[in-house]
């Protein structure tokens, strides 16, 4: 949002710098993120002056040219060659002297410098007003007047405006400061709380309401999204050009002047925050102004041309036949004002601010009025910026007010009432505040102090605070405007170790992130909207997932029901971009519709692809596999503290992946992970392989152990290592090998590693062999041999009978 320093001034009068000022605005929460220069001309004509034509004789190597003698009031006589057609002796003229930087109306700045033209030398230029960017003319020299006095600024001369723009990042809380007195008002707030100081608002107590009846009739039928429509009739318009000072304005902030009338709508708008609309008179078919909606499937055309088909939601201005303007947003192109309109119904009106949000949105115009109106704009204000501006059209454009006011209010605003106790006050800001000094603060920001005690303050704020609704909300209005750097800090500063409790979801993320980041994974963070066509193609069920009903591009029209789409559109952008190998994670939200509701929740995702290692000359190359991420999942599991004897790994099916394995816990499901399938990461040209792992992390943090570690001492006594290779149909895993041994042995058998497998020509078709070590100890005495073959044999007789493995010896 743009801010002209000028214009600021005309509402608190301040000799502080621009540059003061912004720091003072910065410091009171409204954060200024530059400041421009502007000038009304280019350069601001700064080494123009006034000079006189002493004598003007023809150059003597060229016919066109001309040989002057000026004085530009810098003690000495100057020689100047010009080739303007129209120059003359006793004129006085623009002299721009050497080291002055021009800029032409088209064609590049150039630096004015001594030269030699035709043999004759040259000590500055006389200038046409194309040259010094005042107009289009390149006829002859622009002839000031008689009176200009010799050596004076042109820019002087001329009354050139040099301005100070500040470019302030409004957030959307504050649509308070939305406009120039709403910025001034917060400066205001800013001196008073030092000294006293004035806040100039324009005055509109020369407005005189008219008896006549409005010859528009107004109708609001939605009520709701428009719970206040002002307007009057204006006649006798001369629609021009606007004054200097008020083009002036605009352009400073960067807005094109259109004419006078249009230019005072903004103008009023750009002051007091309230939007406003001119209609021409003679294009409000039936003298009807109805505030509705229209059927969906309606053309409607803006002043820009374009054609917007309409849903049916959007808050029209309508006649009694076709709609004239998208409400808040942006008017028709048959009703707007023209260099032929003499009478206008000039609108100011309060809009729902969800409503023009919504609508904006959805045709994808943002303009400075959907700009307020999606923040909210003062509902107490409407009628005040409509007096403003009929008295400048009355002024500027020779306008004459037609008719009564019409305000159709229905829904009054209601100041919001809040009490403020002093304690809370103070426990907040964090240092005690003198109640003369809360009030002199709300007071300068145009809240109303009902009653007072020696405990609290009742207060009324008015509804243009949009964002002041709890005790909280005021406190942050007193501190923003004391001064947070006026809060002193403590001598002493006290802290405490901070105890989590491990089912705490932010302390479980920390602990994996920490883990997964010592492994070498990056975590990254993507969208939840996601493109409905992954889905699709991938041939999952797109019913269940979440659609928008208004969704910004069909990029973006589901919410996501799985992280993998999000996530392979991370790996296919790093990969673009030379980085082959990527171990990422991302903590998020899948979304889904079940039929009965819709339903959130917390997942971890992994994703890995590439090799494992940087390639070099004592490293083999090693891709990720699934063996891998197994190893990282059990890993994250311990951290957590699980039970592992209740995990199970089971094999499970799923369209997203080529081969897939999950963990459950009982009956739940904590993690799934595998291969994705070939045709899955095609859609994103992704030619590697990928992994994926998608942790239920809802479902990890329930089943956490929150039993306290209990430390053992080393084993006192050996362990001893005993290695079976044996022969198993291949359909065996090796999972059902391991359960059968720790329930055969419960005791001695403490840990089991698979060492070796194989499978090949040496071995029966349909068979593979498995080495095996199994690790034994005994916590109260030293294992003996016929304890160590008593507990191999009782395997072997389980491994042979029960899976049908044939033992051999290692």
């Amino acid at each position: 949002m743009k801010i002209s320093f000028n214009w600021l001034k005309q509402y608190i009068k301040t000799d502080e710098s621009p540059e003061n000022i912004a720091r003072l605005l910065t410091a009171g929460g409204l954060e200024v993120e530059g400041i421009e220069p502007w000038q009304s001309v280019k350069g601001g004509l700064k080494g123009v002056v006034v000079g006189e034509v002493m004598q003007c004789d023809k150059h003597p190597g060229a016919d066109r040219l001309s040989l002057c003698k000026v004085d530009a009031g810098t003690g000495n006589i100057l020689q100047i060659v010009c080739g303007a057609p129209n120059v003359a002796t006793g004129q006085k003229v623009m002299v721009a002297l050497p080291g002055t930087k021009l800029y032409p109306v088209s064609g590049e700045p150039f630096e004015i410098k001594k030269s030699n033209i035709r043999g004759e030398s040259s000590e500055g230029m006389l200038c046409a007003e194309d040259e010094v960017g005042l107009g289009e003319s390149h006829a002859g020299l622009l002839i000031l007047n008689s009176n200009a006095k010799i050596g004076s600024p042109v820019a002087d001369y001329l009354g050139v405006e040099n301005d100070m723009v500040f470019e302030i990042g409004l957030t959307p809380n504050r649509a308070d400061a939305a406009s120039h007195i709403g910025v001034a008002r917060d400066l205001f707030a800013i001196f008073s709380k030092e000294q006293p100081s004035q806040f100039l608002k324009p005055s509109i107590k020369e407005y005189v309401d008219s008896n006549v009846s409005c010859p528009i009739n107004v109708k609001v039928e939605d009520e709701k999204a428009c719970p206040r429509y002002s307007g009057v009739y204006i006649k006798g318009l001369a629609v021009k050009d606007s004054p200097d000072w008020l083009q002036h304005r605009l352009k400073a902030i960067g807005v094109r002047p259109v004419n006078n009338v249009v230019d005072i709508a903004n103008y009023v708008m750009f002051e007091t925050g309230q939007p406003m609309h001119a209609f021409d008179a003679a294009n409000i078919k039936g003298d009807q102004i109805i505030v509705k909606q229209l059927p969906s499937g309606t053309n409607f055309k803006t002043l820009d041309g374009t054609d917007h088909k309409l849903n049916g939601t959007e808050l029209m201005i309508c006649n009694e036949s076709e709609g004239m303007c998208m409400a808040g947003i942006f008017g028709g192109l048959d009703s707007g004002v023209t260099a032929n309109t003499k009478d206008v119904f000039l609108e100011s009106a309060w809009f729902n601010s969800v409503s023009i949000r919504k609508s904006a949105r959805l045709h994808s115009m943002h303009t400075d009025s959907s700009f307020r109106f999606e923040r909210g704009t003062d509902p107490e204000g409407t009628v005040f910026a409509l007096k403003r501006a009929a008295l400048l059209l009355m002024e500027i454009a020779g306008g004459q007010v037609a008719s009564e006011i019409i305000d159709i209010y229905n829904q009054k605003a209601k100041p919001c009432k809040i009490r403020l106790p002093y304690k809370f006050t103070e426990e907040l800001i964090g240092t005690k505040l003198s109640p003369a000094k809360i009030k002199i603060i709300l007071e300068s920001l145009e809240i109303s102090i009902e009653h007072e005690t020696l405990e609290y303050m009742d207060l009324s704020v008015p509804p243009f605070k949009v964002d002041v609704t709890r005790p909280a909300d005021v406190v942050e209005e007193i501190l923003r405007i004391y001064g947070y750097n006026e809060i002193q800090l403590p001598g002493k500063i006290k802290s405490s170790m901070p105890v989590f409790d491990k089912k705490d979801p932010l302390f479980v993320q920390q602990k994996l992130s920490s883990y997964l980041a010592a492994q070498g994974f990056n975590e990254v963070i993507n969208n939840s909207l996601t493109k409905a066509a992954y889905h699709e193609k991938s041939g999952k069920n797109i019913e269940s997932s979440v659609h928008i009903l208004n969704p910004l591009s069909s990029d973006l029209n589901v919410m996501r029901s799985t992280m993998l789409f999000s996530g392979l559109e991370t790996i296919q952008y790093n990969q673009n971009r030379q980085q082959g190998r990527l171990r990422v994670f991302e903590f998020g939200k899948i979304y889904l519709n079940t039929g009965k509701g819709y339903f959130e929740t917390n997942h971890l995702n992994l994703l890995l692809s590439g090799e494992r290692f940087d390639e070099n000359w004592q490293q083999r190359k090693d891709s990720y596999d699934i063996y891998y991420v197994k190893s990282i999942l059990l890993n994250l599991f311990t951290i957590c503290s699980l039970d592992m004897n209740k995990v199970k790994l089971i094999e499970v099916e799923d369209k997203l992946y080529s081969y897939c394995l999950s963990y459950h816990y009982g009956k739940k499901e904590l993690a799934r992970f595998g291969l994705i399938d070939k045709s899955t990461s095609k859609q994103f040209d992704i030619n590697s392989n990928v992994l994926c792992a998608d942790i239920d992390l809802d479902t990890l943090i329930h089943f956490i152990d929150i039993a306290d570690f209990i430390a053992d001492e080393p084993p006192r006594f050996p362990e001893v290592k005993r290695d079976l290779s044996m022969v198993l149909d291949r359909t065996i895993k090796f999972e059902q090998l391991e359960q059968l041994a720790y329930k055969a042995e419960t005791k001695l058998l403490k840990r089991i590693n698979l060492f070796d497998v194989y499978e090949g020509e040496k071995i029966a078709s349909g068979k593979k062999s498995y080495a095996v070590s199994f690790f034994l100890r005994d916590d109260e005495s030293t294992l003996k041999d016929h304890q160590i073959d008593s507990v191999m044999k009782k395997l072997m007789e389980g491994f042979e009978s029960k899976l049908g493995a044939v033992i051999r010896k290692v």
